[in-house]
């Protein structure tokens, strides 16, 4: 066995984030293992970060790599608990380490017994297999590395890191989600002029006028895409559809459409699920640059076993050529592949408005899921079938990142009637230069602060009990004024969406008392006073 150390002290600006400055500080060190006799040879590579640990196994040599199973394990004090979720996409439960009947996936979040936190993760996967957590049939507390099938490769090769962070609070662990990023390769796009965050609007009406008018209510309301959904060029689950040509019963000019949208300062993406991905993707990506659209939304994508990682991964590089940006959809959940290929803007892998969960599934992602990094949860408004309250789902614009931030999902532009509180939404970017949890505990409530520019804004939501939250403003820059735009639920309003809008100026530092409805939230905005 020998050893190697070495220190990594500095800054790295990422093309969008929820910071505009990473600090990226560790102590590294290389333990080569090798059996007696044997060429074959593993460096054990182990980094320690002041938010956490992270460790990985590579084969330096250029033997052929059969893993078959990944003994990694983490024992745990009794007591512990877990927020375990299945999959992505499926609801949380607290549970003790005993008894589970299915896995869980990653991150996990862990409340140990005296009180502080813990989490489970992992950074750059980008050629291995998907991996979950499952308990040790012969040791107590301990959890095993579950991979999805074997990995065959040739070295040399690594494994994905596997992280622990840890800490007081649960939100200082979201802090310091930056973690993953700094685990993975610096940025490989060399102009990334082009690689631009912003709201989507998505029209799932497939006709020139209808997509048109999308783009007009985007212009509008300050939102800088519009993707046009599934079906466009057919049915997208059919391996005979062709996605370079639009379906004979739409009656879609794309090319125009994209110059129609440019000349209102609005980009147009496109859905493709990957089954035309995997048959055309050398085919769409010199097409769709010529047509004019600035991205695709890959849906229905496969994960889990080696195959499917690595094309995942090669298309976003590929598409990254042509100057497109990328959404994954479904079951994939990142891991900083965004730092390398920030065209990777977003990922599904999230239990969001498509399922339109509870308030108390809301206020569980914070804590777990965007630990991993952005999530597209495609935030609703208008539709009827959503649980929670107006001011819950307005403040979810401030409380998740997605540098491509979905909104009014499933609506149409005609169902906006000129409501006060979404000129929070028209104001708020997707990206951030600060980024702070407030306040908040897992599965009870989230006070998410985030700034751009000189403006700040804070996102709150509560759980399915109402709560008062006090929120002081030493977030904000001291000595000085800001006029507060505050939007919260108010039932004694006349109005249909019930939000009321408050506009008073205060000084850094005030305290500001919320009292949040049950399945409620609050959404402030603060703009600096001259």
């Amino acid at each position: 066995v020998t050893s190697r150390n070495s220190r990594i002290d500095k800054n790295w600006k990422p093309v969008y984030g929820e910071r505009a400055v990473v600090k990226e500080l560790y102590n590294a060190c290389e333990i080569e293992l090798a059996k007696t006799g044997s060429r074959k040879r593993m460096v054990l590579d182990v980094r320690a970060y002041n938010e956490g640990v992270a460790f990985r196994y590579r084969f330096v040599g250029g033997e052929y790599l059969k893993i078959e199973n990944e003994f990694t394990q983490f024992t745990l004090p009794k007591g512990t608990l877990a927020w375990h979720t299945e999959r992505a996409q499926t609801p949380y439960n607290l549970l003790p380490l005993e008894g589970w009947e299915n896995e869980s996936d990653r991150p996990l979040m862990l409340q140990l017994p005296e009180g502080q936190y813990a989490c489970l993760a992992e950074a750059q996967v980008v050629d291995y297999v998907r991996t979950k957590f499952k308990l040790s049939d012969e040791k107590p507390y301990t959890l095993l590395t579950s991979m999805y099938g074997i990995v065959e490769d040739i070295a040399p090769y690594h494994t994905p890191w596997r992280i622990v962070m840890c800490a007081s609070r649960p939100g200082d662990i979201l802090a310091n989600n930056d973690l993953l990023l700094n685990l993975n390769p610096d940025c490989k796009i060399a102009d990334t002029s082009w690689i631009k965050p912003g709201k989507v609007f998505r029209s799932g009406d497939l006709k020139q006028e209808r997509v048109k008018a999308a783009i007009d209510f985007a212009a509008e309301r300050g939102i800088q895409y519009v993707q046009m959904d599934a079906g466009w060029y057919g049915p997208e689950m059919k391996m005979s559809s062709d996605a370079t040509t639009v379906s004979p019963d739409k009656d879609l000019d794309i090319p125009a459409l994209c110059q129609y949208a440019e000349s209102k300062g609005i980009g147009l993406m496109v859905y493709v699920n990957q089954r035309a991905l995997v048959q055309q993707l050398d085919t769409l990506l010199p097409l769709y640059k010529k047509w004019g659209l600035k991205g695709i939304k890959f849906g229905f994508v496969q994960i889990g076993n080696q195959r499917w990682s690595t094309w995942l991964h090669d298309a976003v590089r590929k598409c990254g050529e042509y100057g497109l940006m990328v959404d994954i959809h479904d079951e994939y959940r990142p891991t900083g592949f965004s730092r390398t290929y920030p065209n990777l803007m977003t990922q599904e892998g999230i239990g969001g408005n498509e399922e339109m969960p509870d308030a108390l599934h809301n206020t569980i992602l914070p804590y777990t899921r965007f630990l991993a990094g952005a999530a597209d949860y495609t935030l609703c408004y208008f539709n009827g079938r959503v649980k929670n309250t107006k001011a819950h789902q307005l403040a979810m614009a401030a409380v998740y990142y997605s540098p491509l931030q979905f909104m009014f999902w499933y609506d149409r532009p005609e169902f906006y009637k000129g409501e006060e509180e979404l000129e929070f939404w028209k104001a708020i970017p997707s990206v951030w230069d600060d980024s702070r949890a407030l306040d908040g505990e897992i599965g009870e409530y989230i006070v998410q602060a985030r700034r751009s520019g000189n403006d700040w804004f804070v996102g709150a939501m509560t759980n399915t009990e109402a709560r008062t939250v006090t929120l002081t403003t030493d977030f904000l820059e001291p000595g000085k004024k800001y006029l507060l735009h505050l939007y919260e639920d108010d039932d004694k309003l006349n109005t249909r969406t019930k939000v009321r809008s408050t506009h008073k100026k205060i000084k850094a530092g005030d305290k500001l008392v919320l009292k949040l409805k049950a399945s409620g939230g609050a959404a402030l905005h603060f703009t600096p006073l001259k």
